[in-house]
């Protein structure tokens, strides 16, 4: 079948003004450089990066001399390392001190952390960090077999969907061009399960772009019951790492390749699968892994938001090194090993159902009073959530009513406000635990 989609879309595109199509060519340039050509790609975004961040951003005016990085308009990457790590400390005080002089002229929009540390922190992107994050993906979905166009499923969370109860029109009127259907990973039970089968054999996609624990869920319910469908050509998983045991599942039951792909909201796509190992997406992320143990903390610079520059920034993940890992005088990894953190899951109810975690985590970001927040499914009917930071009862009452609407009226909540919350045995931090099994 001809893919009439795919020349209307970039049509579009360029009628629009939108700078993804040039983006797209940028990356099929840089994609076959050598590794000394990948290191002196990102040396020269970095120095870039770097005078910006130097010249309009306060906190940066201050710190980039102190660190000898930037002296007499002049970038010292052999000093990168002087620069303090970024945390959310430091953002969460330092505020608008990390915006440029001009960030109201880019077109820029709120977004807030994800991941595992249960530290969530405000922080803006704009417009050209949105085409080059959309164009990433658009570019490796292609690399692994999904042109643009071709059918897929997102199956994926959505606030908006459970909230409101539908999609906006702008958002139908993208999806039906995409060619993407869009499914909600945040309540699920039996009968979703079978819509979702039903939806799947009917659209046949090429392509799913899932969260990997729902997608284990539902490769579990395919097996369990014994169904067949239709075998697309690819599954990406994301918002947790992909696990041999899964992966497996998820092979046996759709018959088809599964990959891994490992981004956040901070910085968007980070690193996706390549054999045994992840390439990062050199020409958007400049990665350093520290520490001396095995599994090693993972440092972000975004080449790509000029609206916020994070350099240097805990993201809060671990990873191990890669096989294939390259380190040169820019101290930049162009591959990880696997990535531990980000696992939300689900809560269950005594009827089986599954509610996605995401959707809860999300009701406590853009909180001003919460520093750092864990939820605990204590049994089928009571929920504990700890809290960093100071009371305010009115917030809480509207995130009680959210997650009542979510949950259901049966369950208890009860919060509790904590000096600490220490991570697991393995260094993670956890934004959800189920103690229901």
């Amino acid at each position: 079948m001809i893919n009439w989609r795919k020349p209307a879309i970039y049509t579009l595109l360029h009628l629009s003004g939108s700078k993804i199509p040039k983006y797209l060519k940028e990356f099929e340039r840089v994609a076959n450089f050598s590794k000394k050509g990948k290191e002196k790609y990102q040396k020269e975004e970095l120095k870039k990066l770097l005078l910006h961040a130097w010249k309009n951003v306060p906190y940066y005016k201050k710190v980039l001399p102190k660190a000898k990085v930037v002296v007499n308009s002049k970038v010292h990457l052999e000093n990168f390392d002087n620069i303090p790590v970024l945390t959310k400390e430091i953002i969460r005080t330092q505020g608008k001190n990390l915006y440029p002089k001009d960030y109201k002229q880019r077109g820029f929009y709120e977004n807030t952390s994800g991941g595992s540390t249960g530290e969530p922190v405000r922080f803006i992107q704009d417009k050209t960090y949105d085409e080059i994050n959309k164009a990433t993906k658009i570019y490796l979905f292609k690399k692994f077999g999904k042109d643009i166009g071709k059918p897929e499923i997102k199956f994926w969370g959505s606030d908006r969907d459970i909230i409101e109860g539908t999609l906006t029109l702008k958002d139908k009127i993208i999806n039906f061009l995409y060619n993407r259907r869009f499914f909600n990973t945040y309540d699920l039970d039996k009968g979703k399960f079978d819509e979702l089968i039903e939806l799947h054999n009917c659209f046949q996609p090429t392509a799913y772009w899932a969260y990997v624990d729902a997608m284990e869920e539902f490769a579990d319910y395919i097996l369990e019951n014994n169904i067949s469908v239709y075998s697309p050509k690819i599954i990406v998983t994301t918002i947790g790492p992909l696990y041999e045991k899964a992966r497996k599942k998820i092979e046996k039951a759709f018959s088809c390749s599964v990959y891994n792909q490992y981004g956040s909201r901070e910085v968007g796509w980070i690193a996706f699968e390549n054999k045994s190992e992840l390439d990062v997406c050199f020409w958007r992320q400049f990665l350093e892994l520290k520490g001396k143990s095995k599994e090693k903390k993972i440092i972000l610079t975004s080449l790509d938001n000029y609206s916020m520059p994070l350099i240097r920034y805990d993201i809060g993940d671990v990873a191990a090194l890669g096989e294939s890992y390259s380190i040169g005088k820019t101290k930049s990894y162009l591959t990880i090993g696997n990535v531990v953190g980000r696992t939300l899951g689900f809560f269950k109810l005594r009827d089986g159902s599954l509610k996605h975690t995401h959707f809860i985590v999300q009701q406590l970001f853009f909180r001003d009073w919460i520093k750092q927040f864990q939820l605990i499914q204590q049994n089928y009917n009571k929920i504990l959530i700890k809290i960093v930071g100071k009371e305010n009862k009115e917030e809480m009452k509207e995130i009680d009513k959210l997650l009542f609407d979510f949950l259901g009226n049966e369950f208890e909540i009860k919060w509790e406000f904590v000096d600490k919350i220490p991570p697991t045995k393995s260094g993670k931090y956890l934004y959800t635990i189920s103690k229901v099994k």
